[in-house]
């Protein structure tokens, strides 16, 4: 079974972790290790190898914890997406486009009168940047509040909690997972962080 790839990081240089078949002492199994201490050795980076049996069944645990308390969580959850769907772009962004028509129009008068316009077209270049950054502030609600959405989903549907690793489930809920000296933590794409 392939485990997570390039999801586990190393808290101590960010660095990715990578799965790797270990021989020690003629047992054989899997182990995640960080790819700097890897490619350059301990003095690089001194983090921690774990066992991908260990690393599965935390994130297994992690996965229970959240079904487990699906009710408590399902209530931020649903703050959360609200949260998002509050936002006055739209009012926004209607102001920054009369302004910019009002600017625009301005400029075409004073450029017809052969004068000086540089003024009038960074203004015009402002409320553009200004209207590029809430659209792109609300696709990133958007595409926040759709994981939210999934993570909700998720905990409708799963009463019973899991009781072996899951691959596509992993990858479906979870962003990242840090490994410490002492601890996990994983983070969700729904950006709750549980640490183990």
């Amino acid at each position: 079974m392939r485990a997570i790839p390039s999801i586990v990081y190393c808290s101590k240089c960010g660095d990715i972790y990578r799965r790797i078949a270990w021989n020690n002492r003629g047992k054989k199994y899997t182990v995640w290790r960080c790819c700097t201490r890897v490619t350059h050795g301990p003095d690089a980076c001194h983090a921690r190898t774990i066992k991908e049996e260990d690393l599965q069944e935390a994130v297994v645990e992690v996965i229970n914890q959240l079904i487990s308390e699906s009710s408590e969580l399902k209530e931020i959850i649903k703050e959360n997406i609200e949260k998002v769907i509050t936002g006055d772009e739209s009012g926004q962004i209607e102001e920054i486009d009369k302004e910019m028509l009002k600017v625009q129009e301005e400029l075409l008068k004073v450029a017809n009168a052969k004068k000086d316009y540089t003024e009038l077209a960074d203004r015009v270049e402002e409320l553009r940047n200004e209207k590029e950054k809430i659209l792109l502030d609300l696709a990133e609600e958007k595409n926040e509040q759709s994981r939210l959405i999934e993570l909700e989903e998720f905990l409708d549907n799963q009463e019973l909690e899991i009781e072996n690793y899951d691959e596509e489930l992993v990858r479906k809920l979870v962003d990242k997972i840090v490994v410490y000296e002492e601890k996990l933590k994983v983070i969700f794409k729904s950006g709750l962080e549980v640490e183990i």
